[in-house]
């Protein structure tokens, strides 16, 4: 399985925000594999536990350890990349894969009910984290916020409003904290960086098993999420600092 000490992650100390989901899972593995040791959290306790356990079962015995962490609020997140870096020394890596979707079938029928909802998923998950780790990921020699985003940020639907605007934001913070460690670096190499992998959507076999007939078109399955996620760190830090990663088609 995993080549873990020859990894092209070794030593590295990865955190993944909202690891108990499809995508979460997937990245956990895929880290521990490339030699990383990965700390998750997610609000479920019991998924959370769940995937820590599989990643670290299949990747042969790799550091992957999960914390039930609130990240809607500011405390419980600093407090949570503090911990992290106390107990690892360093910390190389936040990974944001916070989700959540809700739609409307139109423009009109819009539910600002929906927005309040994605705000809080979507765009302070990322205002806690980026806050709380951006000290840490300058302090590293190869430092990556890595934002998952969608398509639709750029290229809204009518019935896709407040995601889409959720997601914008998301993207704009993260931007912001890439000029953070562009001018933080100074005249130096740059070393560390803020990105942006952006999907149309995710799919994963369980999507797969419910729904044999679905084509799912230029969706991005979560191995393949993890697998882009893993490559950010083998790209220089100038390479993907403040740019978007399409995994997709550029709308």
């Amino acid at each position: 399985m995993g080549n873990g000490a020859n990894g092209a992650l070794s030593g590295a100390v990865i955190a993944v925000a909202g690891a108990g989901g499809p995508a979460g899972r997937a990245t956990l593995l895929r880290l521990a594999e490339a030699g990383a040791t990965v700390v998750g959290a997610d609000n479920d306790p019991q998924r959370l536990s769940e995937a820590v356990d599989a990643a670290r079962y299949a990747s042969g015995g790799a550091t992957v350890t999960g914390d039930t962490v609130d990240l809607l609020d500011l405390q419980s997140t600093r407090d949570w990349a503090a911990h992290v870096e106390k107990d690892f020394g360093r910390v190389d890596g936040l990974v944001h894969l916070v989700g959540g979707w809700r739609g409307s079938e139109t423009f009109t029928k819009t539910s600002l009910d929906d927005w309040d909802f994605l705000e809080l998923l979507l765009v302070k998950t990322v205002q806690h984290t980026s806050l709380a780790f951006h000290e840490a990921l300058q302090r590293s020699d190869r430092g990556r916020y890595v934002l998952i985003s969608a398509a639709g940020a750029s290229k809204p639907t009518a019935g896709n409003a407040a995601y889409s605007a959720a997601k914008a934001a998301a993207e704009a913070w993260t931007l912001a904290m890439a000029d953070f460690f562009r001018k933080a670096g100074g005249a130096e190499e740059l070393t560390s960086a803020a990105t942006i992998l952006v999907v149309k959507a995710l799919v994963h076999d369980a999507m797969r098993a419910e729904r044999p007939n679905a084509k799912f078109a230029g969706f991005t399955d979560v191995t393949d999420l993890a697998e882009a996620i893993e490559g950010v760190w083998s790209k220089s830090a100038a390479e993907v600092n403040g740019n978007r990663l399409w995994l997709t088609e550029k709308p």
